[in-house]
């Protein structure tokens, strides 16, 4: 057991003193392997066992926010446009917090779907950015070197 029968102050893990029916104890704990204990009282080493309580540790559980698509649609709804609504317009979004390490297009650009709109360094990975709708560039909401977060418009995109 540990360190066995021991002489002095500097073997014992901690040191008590106390007060009982009005007489003086002096307890040291040498070691405690799993739920035994050897300690010394007044002088005397003896081995004891320690009661344990079991309990179970509360894991918090992890709810995911909802993450909102690098478009306007909703996944819910089809993938059709209405007639009367212009082809191509909406917003490109963060996919996942960042920072834009480059911009790979200019206000006025046409863009197809798939080509390469900027670059964004997550978790220290660079990942491209591209578009997911045809039209031109009317607004570039962010500059190089700049931090977003989920969600963040970074480009819009209309007819």
């Amino acid at each position: 057991m540990g360190l066995g029968r021991c002489q002095g102050d500097n073997y014992f893990m901690k040191k008590y003193k106390f007060k009982l029916n009005e007489k003086d104890y002096e307890v040291g704990i040498i070691d405690i392997d799993d739920n035994i204990a050897e300690v010394d009282v007044n002088g005397v080493v003896y081995e004891i066992q320690l009661e344990r309580k079991i309990t179970t540790t509360k894991t918090p559980k992890l709810i995911r926010s909802t993450v909102s698509p690098s478009t306007e649609s909703d996944p819910k709804l089809t993938k059709t446009s209405a007639p009367s609504s212009p082809k191509g317009t909406g917003s490109i979004k963060s996919p996942l917090p960042g920072t834009i390490l480059s911009i790979n297009v200019n206000v006025g650009d046409k863009v197809k779907i798939g080509d390469r709109l900027l670059v964004l360094e997550a978790m220290k990975m660079e990942n491209n950015i591209n578009s997911d709708k045809e039209g031109v560039v009317t607004s570039i909401k962010v500059n190089q070197r700049d931090s977003v977060l989920e969600g963040d418009v970074l480009i819009e995109i209309g007819v």
